[in-house]
């Protein structure tokens, strides 16, 4: 099974877009998004990818309310996890947590084969090896998919199967940027 991770969208619905869009033409079955959504709209259109969207809210919440309603909409397939997520995909035991250094913290227990994070902006693929000594577990922090502060905008793509993870970068969307106001 082949998943997106994502992370940091802060609101960019064009970027957030077309790495969905790119993520499912590179055969992705899901997507994780490792929080700061923001506003909850920014996720409204996602369902047009029809990819399943497990999502937790990071540090820049945006409105949890809204963001629960959209997640009782079975049409948006979005699962909301709040702060953080255990889950099993393709055979797999994931975590989603924002932060970077409760991901490695976690990793080091050995009771995941995946953590995912983001919060920093900063792109990495990481083995841990675990505390007990037998094994690793794997973090990935895709970096931000918003285009903020001029980094490259990014996302995680990878084979849960083979746990094979790249970072990808987003191209410059073809629609202008989204804005509240004009």
């Amino acid at each position: 099974m082949k998943i997106c991770i994502i992370s940091d969208t802060h609101d960019r619905i064009d970027y957030l877009h077309a790495a969905l869009e790119d993520a499912k033409a590179r055969g992705a079955e899901a997507v994780l998004h490792c929080g700061d959504v923001v506003a909850p709209y920014t996720l409204k259109g996602a369902r047009q990818f029809d990819l399943p969207l497990h999502v937790i809210h990071g540090n820049n919440k945006g409105d949890l309310a809204v963001m629960g309603q959209m997640a009782r909409d079975a049409a948006t397939l979005i699962t909301y996890h709040g702060r953080e997520a255990d889950l099993e995909l393709g055979g797999k035991r994931l975590f989603m947590v924002h932060f970077p250094n409760y991901a490695e913290a976690l990793a080091l227990t050995g009771k995941w084969d995946l953590i995912c994070c983001g919060h920093n902006h900063r792109c990495k693929i990481e083995s841990i090896p675990h505390a007990a000594g037998s094994g690793a577990t794997l973090v990935v922090n895709p970096g931000s998919a918003s285009g903020m502060g001029r980094i490259q905008p990014t996302y995680a793509l990878g084979e849960l199967e083979s746990m094979k993870f790249e970072i990808i970068k987003i191209s410059e969307p073809d629609l202008p940027p989204y804005t509240l106001h004009e």
